[in-house]
């Protein structure tokens, strides 16, 4: 990214309840979804390059049991 933190934190909490939002109303419980934002933290990509950047403006989907 080339933002701050102070700008980029809030767009990556933003991105993750957009999905989060796109699930609920395809009837996913959302008592079964937990969002978080890593801004800059965990880049998977090089941040100096534009293809690098858009690799990082990404959602992490993991799924797990559901508790019984």
């Amino acid at each position: 990214s080339t933002g701050t933190d102070a700008i980029n934190n809030p767009l990556s909490v933003n991105r993750a309840a957009a999905v989060r939002d796109y699930l609920v109303a395809r009837g996913v419980s959302s008592q079964r979804i937990a969002i978080d934002g890593r801004g800059s933290r965990q880049p998977i990509a090089d941040n100096a390059t534009a293809s690098g950047r858009a690799m990082n403006r990404r959602v992490e989907i993991f799924v797990a049991e559901t508790a019984r």
